[in-house]
C-alpha cells in the first residue's frame, strides 16, 4: 500500500514518514517567503493541515513531494500576498534604513546568519523573486507566472536584490 493511500486510510505514522520526508525544506521556503523564522513555523502547519485536507485531490501525476511542494509555493504566496494586501505598505523603505549590522566573511556560519537576515530585510517583492529565482531556481518567467507579475519585472526584482543584499552585507 502507498504511502497516500496509508494516509487517507488514517494511517498516522505514513503521514508522520511524509512529514519528515518533506518539512524541512517546505520549511526553509515557506521561511524565506515569508520573512521570518516564526512565520515560517506556522506556515509549515497550515501547509501540512492542507495538505491532509487536500490528499484527496492528490492525482499522482507528479511525484507526492512535487505535488506538496507546490501546494506549499501556493500557500506561502497566498500568506504574502494577503499580508502585502494588509499592510499596504511601501516595500521601498530598505533604502531609508539607517540600521547597522556588521557582515563576517563569506564562509563562517554567522555570515550565513547574516544573508538570512538580509534576505528578510529586503522590500517583499524584491524577497519573492529573489528566493524564487536564485534560491529556489525558477526561471525568470516562471517567477513571473507564480508572483503574477512580467518576466521583466521579475528580473529587475531579483536584480535589485542583489544590490540591496551586497549593501545589506557590506554595511551600507
Amino acid at each position: 500500500m502507498d504511502l497516500v493511500a496509508r494516509i487517507q486510510a488514517g494511517d498516522g505514522e505514513a503521514f508522520e514518514t511524509l512529514y519528515r520526508q518533506h518539512s524541512a525544506r517546505i520549511y526553509t521556503l515557506a521561511s524565506r517567503m515569508a520573512g521570518s523564522a516564526e512565520d515560517g513555523e506556522d506556515l509549515l502547519q497550515e501547509i501540512f493541515l492542507q495538505a491532509y485536507r487536500k490528499l484527496g485531490s492528490f492525482k499522482g501525476d507528479s511525484a507526492l513531494g512535487t505535488w506538496l511542494y507546490r501546494l506549499a509555493l501556493n500557500h506561502c504566496l497566498d500568506f504574502v500576498r494577503s499580508r502585502q494586501a494588509k499592510m499596504n505598505k511601501l516595500t521601498e523603505t530598505l533604502d531609508a534604513e539607517t540600521s547597522f549590522e556588521p557582515s563576517a566573511r563569506r564562509e563562517t556560519p554567522v555570515a550565513r546568519m547574516d544573508l538570512e537576515r538580509a534576505v528578510e530585510r529586503l522590500p517583499e517583492g524584491c524577497r519573492e523573486a529573489f528566493v524564487l529565482h536564485d534560491v529556489e531556481g525558477f526561471d525568470h518567467k516562471e517567477v513571473g507566472d507564480l508572483l503574477g507579475i512580467a518576466e521583466g519585472t521579475s528580473k529587475s526584482q531579483v536584480f535589485k536584490a542583489r544590490l540591496k543584499l551586497r549593501a545589506i552585507l557590506r554595511g551600507k
